[in-house]
């Protein structure tokens, strides 16, 4: 075959070659685009995600309950401390003589009432012997006014038989009158020491009641001098500071030689559990509830992916919890989507695991599994 009658073969020109390759490029482009809107609304839809989130735990603020001089650190920063042990000691003289002293004023006190309590029996005993008393005094009484009933029958028997016949004798007579003479003077006297057991009641229920008034007053005072001794001793106490829980010292700013006051805070304490706080949009939280699973990412422990549980959702946004809350009520209004704190509770073992390297205050990123 001849060559001059073969189809020439024809090539695109540069400008077409360069037109096909930015098509494709531009249809690869907005292929991976459409994948990665697709992947990112999938994952939009089953996750709700925020890295407004940081480690959080119990943190004690330690301080001292009393004024003095420091005399001994026992501990130093990121130690490890177990609950009840001692972290320091502030100079106890003062408050040990306080302590004597209570004890001294309680001892004084307790005799007071114990003298008080043997008065007020003494007067208790000298009331009811009153009572016996006006109780004898009221039967002789009795006793007497019937003697003298009885006498002045045989007085008037006597008259009559002596004036009707001389039956009885003039010293008959006479010897009934003064027989009635001497019981109506035995009346006299039964009656007057009657008013005078009365007399002796009244003034033995005054003593009394003065005296139990004493003594609960000395009861009073002893009960005084008892929380003296105890407030004392309490004060005493205070100048051992301990661990309030386990964990680990941070923050010490007290050294031995310091002059502290109550209420200055010393050190702190941070527990070792840990959990996580979330602050999400508020547009987030309406599909969240407690136990939902969680995954997260600690900027401080790079490659490792923790998982925990929704645990609760703050009732109020953090706002509403800050210093100066927002007024808007002032007129001058702007709309700014508020964030919800949740808390998170990680799982105990990879805390475990992680151990130290879980501290308080790191940041996170959480994805909460909505759908």
């Amino acid at each position: 075959m001849n060559s001059d009658n073969a189809t020439p073969v024809t090539k695109a020109p540069p400008k077409a070659r360069g037109a096909i390759v930015l098509r494709t490029i531009v249809g690869l482009a907005a292929f991976a685009g459409l994948i990665w809107l697709g992947h990112f609304a999938i994952h939009a839809y089953h996750y709700a995600e925020t890295d407004d989130a940081y480690t959080a735990g119990h943190l004690h603020q330690i301080s001292a309950q009393i004024g003095g001089q420091v005399v001994q650190v026992l501990v130093d920063d990121n130690q490890a401390v177990k609950k009840g042990q001692v972290l320091a000691r502030i100079d106890p003289v003062t408050y040990r003589i306080a302590v004597d002293r209570a004890h001294a004023a309680y001892a004084e006190a307790r005799a007071q009432k114990l003298q008080a309590d043997s008065a007020a029996r003494l007067a208790q005993a000298q009331l009811a012997e009153t009572h016996a008393k006006l109780a004898q005094s009221a039967a002789m009484g009795k006793m007497a006014a019937a003697q003298f009933i009885l006498a002045r029958t045989s007085y008037k028997r006597e008259m009559q038989m002596f004036n009707n016949g001389g039956a009885a004798t003039q010293a008959d007579v006479d010897k009934a009158k003064a027989t009635l003479d001497t019981y109506h003077a035995g009346t006299e006297a039964a009656a007057a020491y009657l008013d005078a057991a009365k007399a002796a009641i009244t003034s033995s229920i005054a003593n009394y009641n003065s005296a139990r008034a004493q003594a609960q007053v000395a009861e009073a005072g002893l009960a005084a001098a008892q929380a003296a001794v105890n407030n004392a001793e309490r004060q005493y106490s205070f100048t051992t500071i301990t661990a309030p829980a386990d964990g680990r010292i941070g923050n010490k700013h007290i050294e031995v030689g310091n002059t502290v006051e109550a209420g200055q805070t010393l050190l702190s304490l941070a527990e070792p559990e840990v959990w996580v706080v979330a602050n999400f949009k508020e547009t987030k939280i309406a599909s969240m509830h407690r136990g939902q699973e969680v995954d997260l990412t600690i900027d401080a422990i790079p490659g490792v992916t923790l998982h925990g549980k929704v645990d609760s959702i703050s009732p109020a946004s953090g706002a509403e919890f800050a210093l100066l809350p927002p007024d808007n009520a002032t007129g001058n209004f702007n709309k700014i989507v508020q964030r919800v704190p949740v808390k998170i509770d990680l799982d105990p073992t990879e805390v475990r695991r992680l151990g130290h390297r879980l501290r308080l205050g790191l940041s996170a990123i959480v994805e909460v599994h909505v759908h």
